[in-house]
């Protein structure tokens, strides 16, 4: 093993009143400021579309779009707060993007809301490419009504007699070639002679009524405040559900001590980075959640390393106070938690940094993260082990403790200290 320290001797109990000052603050400067914007009630918390609701506007292009610019067209437009999210096509491996979600932040869950959303996002689609310079109809955004009417009015195939039956037939099967053998966004009208019944006069008919935009609207959804309120409460659902199975592990595992520490650290964690998105005004989303819940198994597994040689030592020295048993454990694991989590901090680091807007969030969560609960391992967690077993033992000396009037009881040794795990004194 690759040891970055030789024989550490760094005093971190010692220090453990600076680790709790440094936590304070840092804890108390975020939730200022989340409580100053109206506190999670009522929203201080910078929410994304997903958890405020708004509308889904899915987005189809003909080659792969540069987000950046669309993303400055909407600017432009003066669309509200939006995200914009690539789909990757998982069938062709490699293959850029060319389709995108644009989310819009609410404007309500009525027709009007969704016809809203729809003529923003067009305006701004248009300011890029430049469709509103053509007078000829779209053919990637014509329905099968208007496609039946068209040919209904031009009668490429000089029809005498159902018409409109006919051509609306013909229609379903043009149209559905476009949206499942095109992906919806056809680039060649020469490539619809395939499609059963589409002659050499339809074509024309089509080439000279329609233009083939870049790009066509597949769907527009409404993510209403309702459903937005639901996915957060789920969200704390399943972060809570996530430290509760934590804490029973740890208890059973080691002590039920070790296992309030450890989540309270973590709970220190999420409430730190939490802070963070408040104070940088990042949006919190479930990409977020998600990397969330990455940093809590993480800081977890930091806190465990530690306890364990915590445990292991706690057999060895045993004529050692607690707290120089635990400031040795820190500092024999001190080179495999900076090798660890430095790594770690570099990937999401470069994340952050080239990853792009759609992750910037997610990598902003992750890189707060294992900083905070890197340090809350050792800073957090094992001084609440240390200051509970000190206020335990001066309990006991007092004559107050529950061990008082016996020399040993439970998982408790002679000195005050805790016993490993699997034995008792």
């Amino acid at each position: 093993m690759i040891e970055l320290f030789k024989q550490p001797n760094i005093d971190w109990m010692g220090k453990a009143k600076y680790f709790f000052a440094l936590s304070a603050i840092l804890l108390l400067s975020g939730w200022t400021a989340i409580f100053l914007k109206g506190g999670p009630a009522k929203g201080g918390l910078p929410y994304s579309i997903d958890f405020k609701g708004g509308t889904n506007v899915d987005v189809r292009f003909a080659q792969s779009p540069d987000v950046d610019q669309l993303r400055h067209a909407l600017a432009v437009q003066k669309v509200g707060n939006n995200e914009i999210q690539t789909i990757s096509d998982s069938a062709v491996p490699g293959a850029k993007p060319t389709e995108v979600v644009i989310s819009l932040e609410g404007q309500g869950d009525s027709d009007q809301a969704l016809d809203t959303s729809k003529t923003q996002v067009l305006a701004a689609l248009n300011a890029i490419y430049r469709q509103n310079n053509s007078s000829r109809p779209d053919f990637n955004a014509a329905t099968p009504n208007s496609l039946a009417n068209f040919l209904t009015q031009r009668d490429p195939l000089l029809l005498t007699t159902n018409a409109g039956d006919k051509y609306q037939q013909l229609a379903k099967k043009i149209l559905p070639y476009r949206d499942k053998n095109a992906n919806g966004v056809l680039t060649n009208f020469d490539d619809l002679s395939k499609v059963d019944g589409v002659t050499a006069p339809v074509l024309a008919a089509l080439k000279d009524g329609y233009a083939l935009g870049p790009f066509t609207i597949r769907n527009v959804e409404i993510v209403g405040p309702k459903v937005g309120a639901e996915l957060r409460l789920q969200a704390v659902y399943v972060t809570l559900y996530a430290l509760a199975g934590m804490l029973v592990y740890i208890a059973f595992r080691f002590e039920w001590v070790y296992g309030a520490a450890a989540v309270l650290a973590v709970f220190h964690d999420v409430l730190i980075t939490l802070g963070f998105f408040s104070l940088l005004h990042f949006e919190i989303s479930l990409t977020v959640i998600a990397a969330l819940l990455t940093l809590v198994g993480y800081s977890m597994n930091d806190t465990i390393v530690i306890f364990d040689r915590i445990r292991e030592n706690n057999r060895l020295l045993r004529r050692e106070s607690f707290a120089d048993v635990v400031n040795k454990s820190i500092n024999q694991t001190l080179s495999r938690t900076i090798l660890t989590s430095g790594l770690t901090f570099l990937t999401v680091l470069v994340l952050f940094l080239m990853g792009g807007q759609v992750l910037r969030a997610f990598s902003f969560a992750l890189v707060v993260g294992i900083v905070v609960g890197t340090y809350s391992s050792f800073g957090i967690a094992a001084p609440l082990v240390v200051a509970w077993v000190n206020w335990r033992g001066q309990r006991q000396v007092a004559g107050t403790g529950p061990a008082a009037g016996s020399k040993t009881r439970g998982n408790e040794s002679p000195s005050g200290r805790l016993a490993p795990a699997g034995r008792r004194s």
